[in-house]
């Protein structure tokens, strides 16, 4: 059984609708534009979790940045699934 959905209505600018919708698939657009926004969610949750870290911890340097790229890399090789970290 699927999640309660609710109707919204939204307001996007038609060239981008219409990409999205050609993208869909057979999931539809609602579900395309769900994932999207679940990822932005995701995106901000882990901007305020950064923010904090560095209110607390001072700013990652660069070489922080570059380390843990190298560990993600590695992580996801082993895994099979191997492609940059960007």
């Amino acid at each position: 059984m699927g999640r309660p959905t609710k109707k919204y209505s939204v307001t996007l600018p038609e060239d981008i609708a219409e990409k999205a919708r050609a993208r869909s698939g057979p999931s539809g657009l609602s579900s395309y534009v769900a994932a999207a926004v679940t990822r932005q969610l995701e995106r901000d949750n882990l901007k305020e979790l950064i923010e904090a870290l560095e209110a607390q911890h001072g700013p990652i340097t660069d070489e922080e940045i570059q380390q843990t790229r190298q560990e993600l890399y590695r992580a996801r090789r082993e895994q099979g699934t191997p492609g940059p970290v960007e």
